[in-house]
């Protein structure tokens, strides 16, 4: 029973250009969150969440009904919030 993610455009494009490992990395721990993803997230102000993994941030909305996720934003965590 896991959710489908779904990114925005800003959020593929920062991921494609990191380098392969990390991108292996964010990978693997976006397909353990897909499975349970309300372990993992923290509320964050307004109506979404935040989900860390190391030094980056992603902002995401979860629409339960559907068990969609969208990542609105995945930067490094001293931009995220500036975004």
């Amino acid at each position: 029973m896991s959710f489908n993610i779904k990114f925005s455009s800003q959020a593929t494009k920062f991921i494609r250009k990191l380098d392969q490992k990390l991108k292996e990395r964010i990978k693997n721990k976006f397909l353990e969150f897909s499975k349970n993803p309300f372990q993992f997230l923290e509320h964050y102000e307004g109506e979404g969440y935040k989900f860390r993994i190391g030094n980056y941030r992603a902002l995401i909305d979860v629409d339960i009904s559907n068990k969609n996720i969208f990542v609105r934003v995945f930067d490094k965590r001293g931009r995220i919030y500036k975004k």
